[in-house]
């Protein structure tokens, strides 16, 4: 391995090296075939660098200028000739001259794609799941999804820009394999603290009834969240003042934004609306679940069906009184009507919940309740990411719930004086798990129109 401190880097074809360049940059060369070498670069400056070969060291030609686009570059060089060859990047600082376009920084569709009617059962245009649409329509605020709009927000999303470092996007803590979820415990912020909660998956968060929004409900609307965790010190620690100059220096920017609201000037009112938009159209309704509600479940196993049966308290047989988990995860979206809830994790309260907002001790240890679509893709599970997989869920409902003032009604056993345990079986508890798994949709982690829409070369 070798190290260079200068402005450029060389490798021997059938070695790897990497080089740091400066403190926004690290490029990787390394040898994959033989005859290929991989280039990687990480950098934060979205800088342009000159790729050139050599078969002597002497005489070097110049194999592509490329331009870094949200803060990463991957590419792959053949040797076709045989021989020994070296390869440098090199950058000017004199020479960056590749702009920022839409054609160049990304790859959207010539045609958006379609986020303002997304295909959906006929369950969501009826209450239940009506009353929990959170998607403002009409009024001052209105803020309906359009294709334009959605697609900038998609944009904004993954783009690290957001960040005062150009480190973090809003996906780094909401990742589409994971169910717009982090997999950590807790998410890690630009300058590398990390936060105090689990970042929660963001499946059909369009489907809320209280429209509140983040574990504590401080967000009183979607559109008023998006916004937060950019000025949050630890996630993301930009202005809205820095954020929209920074935006407003990128060409393709001032493009998106006047094809989503008819003016190319970048507003935090802008940011706010398209970020929403794009989180509402994280929409599942594929899942063996949703395939089940046609068919009367016969495409569900014996123990998903048990999972089933026990899930929505429908059975005849112990647990005595029946587990009923959609008492907080009601209707065909997994989500509780106008209540906040807390389920019995702990007393005395290490994390006081929405009632550390309002000050209401009624209020205590009380917290949004997510959908759980996708739930087997959102691991760790509670607000502090206590439970690593989803068995360790249910055997705390099982035999973990702890009573205290605030416990949810659903919770609540002996007339109010201690709280219910499920008491599953091994195998009862396995079926409940085995069910929670049918309300997957894979489709959703490899969903073009929710993916980054960036540019990395490859």
């Amino acid at each position: 391995m070798i190290r260079f401190a200068t402005l450029f880097i060389f490798v021997l074809m059938l070695t790897g090296a990497w080089a740091q360049i400066s403190t926004n940059a690290l490029l990787t060369l390394a040898n994959t075939n033989g005859t290929t070498m991989s280039l990687s670069i990480s950098n934060s400056g979205n800088q342009t660098w000159v790729i050139q070969s050599s078969s002597n060291l002497t005489s070097w030609t110049t194999v592509e200028t490329l331009k870094v686009f949200n803060g990463s570059y991957q590419r792959s060089y053949t040797n076709s000739a045989g021989g020994n060859l070296y390869y440098r990047a090199n950058f000017n600082a004199t020479n960056q001259t590749i702009a920022d376009t839409t054609t160049n920084a990304l790859g959207l569709p010539a045609t958006n794609y379609n986020y303002s009617n997304p295909a959906l059962p006929v369950e969501f245009y009826v209450n239940p799941i009506l009353a929990e649409d959170n998607m403002p329509v009409n009024g001052p605020n209105a803020d309906p999804t359009t294709d334009a709009d959605a697609t900038l927000g998609r944009v904004l999303f993954y783009d690290k820009r957001l960040s005062t470092n150009q480190t973090i996007s809003c996906a780094s803590c909401h990742q589409q394999v994971y169910g717009f979820s982090d997999p950590r415990q807790f998410s890690v912020g630009y300058n590398g603290s990390l936060g105090t909660r689990n970042a929660m998956g963001l499946s059909n968060a369009r489907w809320y009834q209280r429209r509140h929004f983040f574990w504590d409900e401080r967000a009183n609307t979607l559109e008023d969240q998006t916004l937060m965790p950019i000025q949050n010190p630890i996630e993301m620690g930009m202005t809205l003042d820095a954020l929209t100059n920074r935006l407003a220096a990128e060409p393709f920017y001032t493009n998106l934004f006047a094809l989503a609201f008819g003016s190319p000037v970048i507003t935090t009112n802008g940011i706010s609306k398209a970020l929403a938009q794009f989180v509402r159209s994280i929409v599942t309704t594929q899942s063996k679940y949703d395939l089940g509600l046609t068919n009367n479940f016969t495409n569900f196993t014996d123990s998903e069906n048990l999972g089933r049966l026990i899930f929505f308290g429908l059975t005849n047989f112990p647990p005595n009184p029946p587990a009923n988990c959609s008492g907080c995860h009601a209707s065909d979206n997994f989500v509780p009507g106008p209540a906040v809830n807390n389920n019995g994790l702990e007393y005395p309260y290490v994390d006081l919940g929405v009632g550390g907002i309002t000050g209401n001790t009624n209020q205590y240890g009380l917290f949004k309740v997510p959908s759980l679509r996708n739930i087997a893709l959102t691991a760790p599970y509670m607000h502090d990411g206590r439970f690593t997989n989803l068995a360790q869920v249910v055997a705390f409902y099982s035999s973990g719930v702890v009573f205290n003032p605030n416990l949810s009604p659903p919770l609540v056993a002996h007339g109010g004086t201690s709280a219910l345990r499920l008491n599953l079986t091994a195998d009862q508890q396995v079926a409940l798990v085995a069910f929670l798994n049918t309300l997957t949709d894979t489709n959703l982690v490899t969903n073009p129109q929710l993916s980054d829409p960036f540019n990395y070369g490859h």
